[in-house]
């Protein structure tokens, strides 16, 4: 059947403070986006950036009220509204896929409840605190540990570019697949470069970005690439080898005034910490939970 650009588009729709925000179910990723109920539906030509529309909901406006909206790049978040939902809970968790920084530029705009960041500060250390204290001010937010996950090369199975460090990418026989700039491992992939005065250009594909670990995963799965920056847990899931660079916290990063006013937002911290689901994302692979449910202070 042909379309004809009239029929309607399924939405989601969250609260987020004082703002109803509306987005296309295709930002979810090709597959979410087919596996995840609408809240509603509007016409085609009637979203617009940043405009007012009308949307004809399909779900209790209870439910949409309460969902939970996470920008980030970890997909495991998905998992924390399966567990909701086991304490007959209403609310739905839907993650937002982007990097790190665009992740917390959507919470500074009023968009998400949550951010989730890895940003790895080598002069320090530390995980996201040093870009957080820089990016936000004041201290009215909560900085949660979600868990610490491993970072690396992705590569194919077997590894058979023996690709062991960021000097083995400049190989000529080797296309790499990057991460946009402004994720979490696209900083990890810089960095290594910068200590070893490599200079992007000598990488074939470093310019070639795609927009989450799973994407990364899966063009080297699909032959598309030999190796990419990402997590062990999604190397494991498209059955690839993993080269581990470093170990870094992933963080949960939430507006204390949302916790007082979302009808549910503190029961998804509450889930983080049971044992149930941090059993079940260590069993994803490359996950250690011992931190999960840390409360970082933002300002010493």
């Amino acid at each position: 059947m042909r379309n004809t650009g009239s029929s309607p588009v399924r939405v989601k729709v969250a609260v987020v403070g004082s703002k109803t925000i509306v987005r296309p179910m295709a930002g979810l990723g090709e597959v979410l986006s087919c596996t995840v109920s609408a809240d509603g539906y509007l016409q085609h030509d009637t979203l617009r950036s940043g405009g007012a529309c009308r949307v004809r909901l399909s779900r209790n406006r209870q439910e949409v009220d309460q969902e939970i909206s996470v920008a980030g790049c970890d997909p495991a978040i998905f998992l924390a509204g399966e567990h909701l939902r086991r304490k007959k809970d209403l609310t739905t968790v839907i993650g937002w896929s982007m990097g790190s920084t665009a992740a917390l530029h959507a919470l500074q705009r009023g968009e998400v409840h949550v951010a989730g960041l890895h940003l790895f500060d080598p002069v320090s250390g530390e995980s996201n605190l040093p870009f957080l204290r820089k990016a936000l001010k004041g201290s009215g937010y909560d900085v949660v540990t979600f868990a610490t996950w491993e970072e690396g090369f992705v590569v194919r199975k077997g590894n058979p570019k023996s690709i062991r460090s960021v000097d083995d990418l400049a190989q000529r026989d080797v296309l790499f697949v990057n991460r946009e700039e402004g994720a979490g491992a696209r900083l990890l992939l810089d960095n290594r470069l910068q200590l070893t005065g490599m200079v992007p250009a000598a990488i074939h594909g470093y310019g070639r970005f795609v927009a989450s670990h799973f994407e990364v995963a899966r063009a080297v799965a699909s032959g598309q690439a030999d190796a990419g920056i990402g997590i062990r847990s999604a190397a494991q899931l498209f059955d690839l080898d993993f080269v581990p660079l470093q170990s870094a916290r992933y963080d949960l990063v939430v507006p204390r005034p949302y916790l007082a006013s979302h009808p549910t937002l503190a029961n998804l911290f509450e889930t983080l910490v049971s044992r149930p689901f941090r059993n079940e994302i260590e069993a994803l692979g490359g996950y250690d939970t011992r931190e999960t449910g840390t409360l970082h202070p933002l300002r010493s």
